[in-house]
């Protein structure tokens, strides 16, 4: 058979990279303690089971769930982003349901880009932004995010020619995987920078609970900057802030004709999720908030307990503001070779790990450890680190 060449860019990713070499470290009877993969380990709250468990009974819920069944649902989550933001949200124009926010980023470049367009993406980042592009047969253009510059892309280095034909840059703050946060005159910088090139902004949101700042939890959230709602667009999961990922519902909200493009994409790949999760849901987004507050104080603690740990085994690594991850400048001799140490560290010692190069050539040189065990196993990896080392 013959294959068409934009699955070529998709042959591997540093997600399927890491799992050949857990297979093989489990297959030498390594006892494996994965750090590689940001899938939060926490229970959704009772209320929201509770919420899903009702549903199952419910014959009407049985059935395909087409937009206008979503109705109570965007009203959540418009209600939800009002009360966080002061942000006025039309449920009906303004906010759609998503399956997570990978997958409104992998959709949306089907309706922005025609082929040999461009979009502007943070190196490193996640991979299925990229993944979208190269669905769509679009060009990407990698914006370096450096230490140097707060892991925040400079966009006067962007050439002109291809601003000319770039259609699309997508941010992600709190980052994912520098654990790097953005203040607010950055968003209106990118909001700006977006109108002057009639360029779609695009924000993917998915850790806007995981700050642990000390004198707030609030990040902004990018409509701050574009309250008309002119050139932006955000995706937010509940996969992160309420432990919510394998039942796989998030949402986009923003500007209505970016909105309507992308339920277009949508309506030709498939229906609605079962609708007793989004009456899980909506549970979660206007229910008790106190399991966000303990997800967030499980995941500072763990924070700490890492951190404290690489530094008494002389590993010098910041200590993030946000996110589920460490992001750590790799020392010698792996500092140029992140795949090699973490193929290595897990075939050495069963800890996995995700290379920096996976997430985009500015990547190279770091490694990231997703905080998904309690601090007795966080501290347990830091020793074999140390053993590697």
């Amino acid at each position: 058979m013959q294959f068409a060449q934009r699955l070529q860019p998709l042959q591997s990713n540093v997600f399927a990279d890491m799992d050949q070499a857990k297979a093989v470290a489990l297959s030498a009877r390594k006892q494996l303690i994965d750090l590689s993969l940001g899938s939060s380990d926490l229970p959704a709250q009772p209320h929201v089971i509770d919420a899903i468990a009702k549903s199952l009974y419910d014959p009407s819920t049985h059935g395909y769930l087409l937009f206008h069944g979503t109705q109570a649902f965007r009203q959540a989550a418009a209600h939800w982003y009002e009360r966080k933001f002061g942000i006025k949200v039309d449920p009906e124009t303004e906010v759609m349901p998503l399956i997570g926010s990978q997958e409104g980023t992998a959709h949306l470049p089907l309706a922005l880009l025609n082929p040999g367009d461009f979009a502007l993406l943070q190196d490193p980042g996640y991979p299925s932004h990229a993944g979208g592009v190269y669905l769509a047969s679009g060009q990407i253009y990698p914006m370096p995010l450096l230490v140097e510059n707060n892991f925040l892309p400079v966009f006067a280095d962007i050439p002109m020619d291809v601003l000319a034909q770039s259609r699309m840059m997508v941010l992600s703050y709190p980052h994912n995987p520098t654990a790097a946060i953005a203040p607010l005159d950055f968003f209106q910088e990118a909001v700006a920078f977006c109108q002057q090139h009639n360029i779609a902004l695009v924000h993917d949101f998915p850790y806007v609970d995981l700050v642990f700042g000390e004198t707030g939890n609030v990040v902004p959230s990018v409509l701050q900057a574009d309250p008309d709602k002119s050139v932006s667009i955000e995706f937010f999961t509940l996969s992160k802030s309420y432990n919510m990922g394998g039942f796989r519902i998030g949402y986009a909200i923003g500007n209505a004709q970016l909105i309507q493009a992308l339920r277009q994409v949508k309506a030709a790949v498939d229906f609605n999720q079962y609708r007793g999760i989004l009456n899980g849901a909506i549970a979660a987004l206007t229910g008790p908030q106190a399991g966000v507050t303990e997800a967030v104080n499980t995941f500072r603690k763990r924070r700490d307990a890492f951190i404290n740990a690489l530094h008494r085994i002389g590993w010098q690594v910041p200590t993030p503001k946000g996110t589920m991850y460490i992001w750590a400048k790799l020392p010698s001799p792996w500092h140029q070779n992140s795949v090699e140490f973490c193929t290595q560290l897990v075939k050495q010692t069963g800890v996995a790990a995700s290379p920096g190069a996976g997430f985009g050539k500015s990547g190279e040189g770091y490694v990231r450890f997703a905080l998904v065990h309690e601090p007795p196993i966080l501290e347990t990896a830091v020793t074999r680190i140390a053993e590697f080392l």
